[in-house]
């Protein structure tokens, strides 16, 4: 079933530019310090090594520069909140494309200076309104860049995930922007006003068909922090283990939500 439509958030453009290029600012300075033994470790992203992983972080940022270097689309094809149920089908594709690039780039640390680079003289000048032709669908640069969060986060996720030790910080608006993004779309999945979804400090939605809450404490309450709530979001975490380990607190019939994740597979 599609998502239902649904009003999008506003997101503050200048904000989210800041933001996106803060947080690979962050992953370009934690693969620099990267052993050539800590670039060979597995990830949890299927078959690929920490080397392709950071690879594929500069392929998810190029792609603004790539787009942008393309004629512009007649008109927008994808909302926002279209954007995370249309990722799935683009998988296979985007896993070539980041061995490919990686063997390409044996220094990462240059890949990543073009990349920047590369990124900052194309926005320079480059209006929000300005439409892409993604992979995903036509869609503008200001909404674009939003999903770049989440690749970012995700992403960052992943690697520190894979080498311990690593943490690599998250820019608060990038890690914002990506947990606003992801709940709204759980509203969008499964529209309803039955239960609250608190995921703070950054985001509350309503979502679930059934009675409707109107005020004092909902009937039916799930709660978690950020990086967790991206996790099941995005597949790299099942609700079962979610309140199996306690990362998630959920209260009342209506509160289960492993039949609306992932948002993202």
């Amino acid at each position: 079933m599609p998502p239902a439509k649904k009003r999008t958030r506003s997101y503050d453009p200048a904000k989210i530019r800041t933001a996106v290029s803060a947080q690979f600012g962050n992953v370009r300075q934690a693969v620099r310090s990267l052993s050539a033994e800590q670039l060979a470790r597995p990830t949890r992203l299927g078959d690929w090594t920490v080397r392709e992983l950071a690879a594929h972080v500069t392929l998810a940022v190029e792609s603004v520069s790539r787009n942008l270097d393309r004629e512009a689309p007649a008109k927008a094809e994808l909302d926002l909140l279209d954007w995370p149920f249309a990722t799935a089908a683009r998988a296979a594709g985007i896993a070539d494309d980041t061995r490919r690039l990686a063997e390409a780039h044996p220094d990462l640390d240059a890949l990543y200076a073009d990349t920047a680079e590369r990124l900052s003289e194309k926005l320079a000048d480059a209006p929000g309104t300005r439409l892409l032709a993604t992979r995903t669908g036509a869609m503008t640069l200001a909404d674009y860049l939003v999903t770049r969060t989440v690749e970012l986060v995700a992403h960052t996720d992943d690697l520190n995930a894979a080498v311990p030790g690593l943490d690599i910080p998250y820019d608060r608006q990038a890690l914002a922007a990506c947990t606003r993004l992801l709940a709204d779309a759980l509203a969008a999945k499964a529209p309803g006003g039955s239960t609250e979804v608190r995921v703070p400090p950054y985001a509350v939605v309503q979502c679930v068909e059934g009675p409707r809450h109107t005020r004092g404490t909902p009937p039916n309450v799930v709660e978690t922090d950020p990086l967790t709530w991206i996790r099941l979001a995005t597949g790299r975490l099942a609700w079962a283990q979610a309140i199996q380990d306690a990362r998630v607190s959920a209260s009342g019939e209506r509160a289960d939500l492993s039949a609306h994740l992932p948002l993202m597979a």
